[in-house]
């Protein structure tokens, strides 16, 4: 059965994306800490979904796993990279070195660490496709942003320089970048302050998970000999950056 790997799969965008592919019919391999959380989708998916309750930045425990995989689950086709976070909203000078290091190693070198291992698979299959979850942080900078930001450049420029590795290859690697969208993403960055986090959507329009499981969906699924190296969704109140219009009331 074809197998898709979902990182950061237990909430918000991973969530989504699992789902959807599970609605078309895949085996998901479900990546993320938080156990009970994945086993909801198992519920809703019986012997669909192969769930790995580890940290992604354990890079033995990752290897370990993927390496035994049962086999039912080993045919992968395609890892999707999302797990991530920001932690913080102030300048440089203010924010934690802690929380830098955080998100460097969750956002980069686990990013790298799992494509790498992936990558041996697909090249002997000379098939899959790796979609890297980018943001338009990457390219907008705004007060705050700073490490997050610079993380987000480097997995769209390490998307690109991907793509170049395999040319003369069927395998394809696609980065798409997010605008605005409402999970617990905000909650992580403002460490538990729902408050904070519920202030950051306040008079806003906003992207689902969905949206973007189903943006991730369309990549994946156009015609093999189709790459889509870089997609930025926004939402529509929202220009560049952290342009916004003020959400209009619904009719």
């Amino acid at each position: 059965m074809e197998t898709i790997i979902v990182t950061g799969a237990s909430s918000g965008f991973g969530e989504a994306i699992s789902r959807r592919f599970l609605a078309e019919g895949y085996n998901v391999i479900a990546i993320a800490r938080r156990a009970d959380r994945l086993e909801n989708l198992s519920i809703d998916y019986p012997g669909k979904v192969h769930c790995l309750a580890i940290d992604i930045i354990d890079k033995c425990a990752v290897e370990e796993c993927l390496s035994n995989l049962p086999v039912a689950f080993n045919n992968v086709i395609a890892l999707i990279n999302n797990a991530g976070l920001s932690l913080g909203f102030g300048p440089a000078l203010d924010n934690s070195l802690t929380d830098w290091e955080t998100m460097i190693n969750t956002n980069i070198v686990a990013l790298l660490h799992i494509t790498k291992h992936m990558l041996s698979s697909f090249k002997e299959k000379n098939r899959g496709h790796i979609i890297n979850i980018g943001s338009v942080a990457a390219y907008y900078p705004y007060i705050g942003s700073n490490v997050y930001g610079a993380t987000k450049a480097f997995v769209h420029n390490f998307t690109l320089n991907l793509k170049t590795d395999l040319e003369g290859t069927k395998i394809r690697a696609s980065c798409i970048s997010p605008g605005l969208s409402k999970t617990e993403f905000a909650l992580v960055r403002f460490k538990g302050d729902l408050n904070k986090a519920d202030s950051l959507y306040e008079n806003k329009t906003y992207l689902t998970a969905e949206n973007i499981a189903e943006t991730v969906f369309w990549t994946f699924s156009l015609p093999e000999n189709v790459n889509i190296n870089v997609l930025e969704v926004m939402p529509t109140g929202q220009s560049f950056g952290l342009g916004f219009t003020k959400k209009q009331d619904e009719k």
